[in-house]
């Protein structure tokens, strides 16, 4: 692939680390997502820029960067109030699988001098696990049950910590992922194989005030609607493209709440960066290998199968 170059408003920023992220595993098997061969995946990564197009004047070169992955109009209502999610002309952009990538200027979020460009390919799965906390409308106190992948599941645990969950069951089927739930603030662990209802209310000491559904697959979201307390809430960012079926009277008797979540603002990109600045630790231990790009398909291809790892991170360079 030949090395981007910038265009008007354009920078090229040199990645320093990209995360494999689940939704790149799932996008290369799942038809729905019908990727076209030469894609260039990976929008989990941070580097620095180092090519203005013209225009250019919100970085400059030498800026060490966050990308936000979502490339919208920049004019729109949406744009300027820094949610090109909802951008008519939204894009979820690739290429932190590579070298060099060609990125919008108001994708770069500049990091906090602290912040190493390791740990700035972590504001992105940061960024979703905030958002996805942020539209639970968590009350400190609450009790949260967890349930899913390991790249969701424990951003989600680190901010619902943050915001004052007072229990967080998440599963652990590993002694490696256990120690990792608890460094990222979860207070009990279920084995996945061992979950029930009365399990979950022995780990929380009661039902769940906020259930979060980071899995993904058919059945699931019906299993939170059981587990969770009447009038409390169902988070979801489990990215499920099959059709799926749950009774609608368990919602409506209870009083569910069920609140999709989708991507982020540029808000939650900055709140996550500067948590990075204050106390990068926590974040950092999701950080289980770090892989050079001729590696990257046989890294990539592991993570298909049940493993220990949590963020594996790509070095391009």
């Amino acid at each position: 692939v030949a090395d981007p170059t910038p265009g008007p408003g354009e920078v090229i920023v040199e990645v320093a680390r990209c995360g494999i992220r689940g939704s790149d595993l799932h996008m290369t098997e799942d038809p729905f997502f019908d990727l076209p061969p030469g894609s260039v995946l990976g929008h989990e990564y941070a580097g620095e820029v180092v090519a203005l197009g013209k225009g250019v004047d919100r970085v400059k070169v030498g800026d060490r960067v966050a990308v936000l992955p979502l490339s919208g109009c920049w004019q729109c209502a949406s744009c300027l109030a820094g949610e090109p999610a909802w951008c008519a002309r939204m894009r979820l952009e690739g290429g932190g699988y590579g070298e060099y990538a060609r990125v919008s200027q108001h994708q770069c979020l500049r990091l906090p001098c602290t912040v190493t460009t390791e740990d700035g390919a972590l504001v992105e799965p940061l960024a979703v696990g905030l958002h996805g906390v942020t539209l639970s409308n968590l009350p400190p106190g609450d009790r949260v049950l967890i349930v899913g992948a390991v790249p969701l599941e424990l951003p989600a645990t680190f901010w619902c910590k943050n915001l004052g969950a007072s229990r967080i069951a998440v599963p652990a089927a590993s002694n490696r992922r256990e120690a990792l739930a608890y460094r990222m603030g979860a207070t009990a662990f279920i084995d996945p194989a061992e979950r029930t209802l009365d399990s979950v209310l022995d780990a929380l000491g009661g039902p769940p005030d906020v259930v979060f559904e980071c899995v993904g697959k058919p059945g699931v979201l019906e299993t939170c609607i059981e587990y969770v307390r009447p009038r409390g809430a169902v988070v979801i960012l489990g990215l499920c493209t099959a059709r799926d079926a749950f009774l609608p009277f368990n919602v409506v008797a209870k009083e569910v709440r069920l609140h999709g979540s989708a991507f982020y603002t540029r808000r939650d990109f900055e709140v996550a960066a500067d948590t990075l600045d204050a106390d990068p630790a926590a974040p950092h231990a999701m950080i289980t290998e770090t892989v050079a790009l001729a590696h990257l398909p046989e890294a990539f291809e592991a993570l298909r199968h049940r493993t220990s790892q949590c963020k594996v991170l790509v070095k391009p360079g």
